[in-house]
């Protein structure tokens, strides 16, 4: 393997290890929105408050209310209405998600581009996350959907790190250190962010196949959502045997049923991957 690869492997490994590498922080409306939501005595009006400090994240949870997913009889006009049909928890969960995807850009086109497209298949895994965990388990959808959308987050600093150092190196060289050490770093990060100890697994578990726990959990869920949106692909995940996976036992899930031919979830999954968008 190239010298680059086991040298950014090792100066990440270096930093990670002596707490010298410099983590993102959440987005301060994310850190806003969570006070709220913890604090017992805060209601809707301090949360619509809070949010409607951001106009862009405002319009898209009053769409997010509106989508198939959502929407009642009566069509939601404001940011009042919409809180008050989601919910507190719902609300705050999904704000905190989607304020993330301001920290997935960057300056230079190769790592923006890779920053762009983690983003797209954390929001992809996360619809199917929302339908899965509605159809499938006990677990609350709005959890199920932050983790779907944090799942990728150890990427961030190692694609954030190759271009502050001007690091000259190739996509498939890029993939085998983000493969390697990903999982990990997004642990270390949502535990840094005081996650629900729930979440924080979900990066170190995720993709680990044969994992034996006693019920479904939110790692399931990711780990189901990433092998449904490869399906029928020639994604190295779809040479294993599915049956061999304890996941979809635990979930009761037929691992041989390709989801997006069920019409009904099709159209449920599509609905939720497209309001993260």
């Amino acid at each position: 393997m190239s010298n680059i690869v086991e040298t950014i492997k090792t100066e990440l490994i270096d930093a990670i290890e002596n707490d010298k590498l410099l983590l993102p922080t959440l987005p301060e409306v994310a850190l806003q929105v969570r006070e709220i939501a913890e604090n017992e005595d805060s209601g809707i009006a301090d949360l619509v408050k809070v949010i409607s400090n951001d106009t862009a994240l405002s319009a898209r949870i009053i769409r997010v209310c509106n989508s198939p997913l959502f929407r009642g009889s009566r069509a939601i006009e404001n940011l009042n209405m919409a809180v008050s049909r989601l919910g507190m928890a719902y609300t705050s969960n999904l704000a905190m998600g989607l304020a993330m995807e301001q920290m997935f850009q960057a300056t230079s086109d190769m790592i923006d581009k890779r920053l762009r497209a983690t983003w797209q298949t954390s929001t992809e895994v996360a619809g199917v996350c929302h339908v899965l965990a509605q159809h499938y388990t006990r677990l609350k959808p709005d959890q199920a959907t932050l983790a779907g959308l944090v799942h990728l987050i150890g990427v961030l600093p190692i694609l954030r790190y190759v271009e502050d150092q001007d690091i000259q190196i190739s996509s498939i060289m890029l993939d085998n250190v983000i493969e390697e050490l990903h999982p990990r770093l997004g642990a270390t990060i949502l535990k840094r962010w005081d996650f629900p100890p729930e979440l924080q697994n979900v990066p170190l578990e995720y993709a680990s196949f044969q994992r034996q726990v006693p019920a479904t959990d939110y790692a399931d869920l990711v780990m189901v959502a990433n092998l449904q949106l490869v399906a029928g692909s020639e994604h190295p995940w779809t040479e294993m045997d599915w049956n061999d996976i304890p996941a979809f036992e635990r979930m009761g899930l037929d691992p041989n049923i390709d989801m997006s031919e069920e019409e009904d979830l099709n159209a449920q999954m599509e609905a939720a991957m497209a309001l993260l968008q």
